[in-house]
């Protein structure tokens, strides 16, 4: 398939998406399939210093220092 008919987020990195929640469930759910994925818990890790979301896609992610999203 050509690259001409894809979607600008089809090829998003997970480092690319906005640092919001809502965004993160929006890119994990587009990853998916279309199959929806959400927020199970959140916790704060006193290791890392940062707030962890436990996702429902089994992968924990948090923001690192530059703003992005990583995973766990």
């Amino acid at each position: 398939m050509s690259s001409a008919f894809m979607r600008e987020r089809d090829n998003q990195w997970l480092h690319e998406i906005p640092p919001t929640i809502n965004a993160l469930i929006l890119y994990l759910t587009q990853e998916n399939n279309g199959i929806g994925v959400f927020e199970k818990r959140s916790f704060n890790d006193p290791g890392l210093n940062k707030q962890v979301r436990v996702m429902s896609n089994g992968l924990s992610y948090f923001i690192n220092d530059k703003g992005q999203w990583d995973v766990i």
